[in-house]
C-alpha cells in the first residue's frame, strides 16, 4: 500500500529532515552563531553521509579537497569586496552618492527607487556584511528624513543586497550554486531572468507598501 510506503520513506528522510531543527534550534536557542551552524550542518551532514553509506571514508579526502577549492575561491571573492568595500568608503563614494541623490529631487518616491538602484548594484558587487555596514549609516538619515520606518529600510536594504548576492558579476552565491551543480554561471543565468523579476516585483512591493514589511513586527508590538 502507499501509505505504509511513504511512512518508510519519511521516517528514512527523518534524520536529514531534523537538521534544519538542529540549525534553528542552536541558534535560537543560543548554543552557537550563525556561523558556527554552518560548521555544526556541515559534521551533521558528514556524519549522515557515512551512516546512510552514501559516502565512503576513502571518498572524504576528495570531498574535503573539492569544499577546499570552492571556499578558497569564495573566500577570495570576499576578500576582494572587503577591499573594494574600503576603497569605496574611503574615497567617500557613499556620501556623495547619497547627497547626489537628495540633489537631484526632493520626490520621496523617486529617491527611494534611486537608493534601491543604488544597493542592487552594490549588492552585485560587495558582499553584504561590508555593504550593510557602509550604506546603512549614508541612507538611514535620508530615508528616516523622508517619513520611512527604520525597520522598513532594513528590510528593503536586506532584500536588495540579497539579490545581489545571486546576480553577477560576482554574485556568490550562485558561484556557490554553480559549484555545486557542476554547471558554468553562463549557463544558468538565462533561466534565472523570471525568477530575477520575480524577486525585483517583491522589492518593488516591499518598498512601496510598508505593510508588508511591517505588519509581523507590529503584530508583537513594534
Amino acid at each position: 500500500p502507499a501509505a505504509p510506503s511513504a511512512a518508510r520513506v519519511v521516517l528514512r528522510a527523518l534524520p536529514s529532515l531534523l537538521l534544519l531543527v538542529v540549525v534553528i534550534g542552536g541558534i535560537v536557542g543560543g548554543v552557537f552563531t550563525a556561523t558556527e551552524a554552518a560548521g555544526v550542518a556541515v559534521l551533521y551532514a558528514l556524519v549522515l553521509g557515512l551512516a546512510y553509506r552514501r559516502l565512503r571514508l576513502c571518498e572524504l579526502p576528495a570531498v574535503l579537497r573539492d569544499a577546499a577549492a570552492t571556499t578558497g575561491v569564495v573566500m577570495a571573492l570576499i576578500a576582494s569586496s572587503l577591499a573594494m568595500s574600503w576603497i569605496l568608503a574611503y574615497a567617500g563614494v557613499p556620501q556623495t552618492v547619497s547627497a547626489a541623490l537628495l540633489g537631484l529631487t526632493d520626490d520621496r518616491l523617486l529617491i527611494l527607487l534611486l537608493i534601491n538602484l543604488v544597493l542592487l548594484l552594490a549588492g552585485t558587487v560587495m558582499d553584504m556584511t561590508p555593504a550593510v555596514l557602509i550604506f546603512t549609516p549614508i541612507f538611514l538619515p535620508v530615508v528616516v528624513a523622508l517619513g520611512m520606518d527604520p525597520v522598513h529600510f532594513g528590510i528593503v536594504l536586506v532584500l536588495n543586497l540579497c539579490i545581489g548576492l545571486c546576480t553577477p558579476p560576482v554574485g556568490s552565491v550562485l558561484f556557490v550554486g554553480c559549484g555545486v551543480a557542476g554547471i558554468p554561471i553562463a549557463r544558468l543565468v538565462r533561466p534565472l531572468i523570471p525568477l530575477y523579476l520575480a524577486m525585483l516585483a517583491v522589492l518593488l512591493a516591499v518598498t512601496l507598501v510598508p505593510a508588508l514589511s511591517l505588519w509581523l513586527p507590529r503584530l508583537w508590538g513594534y
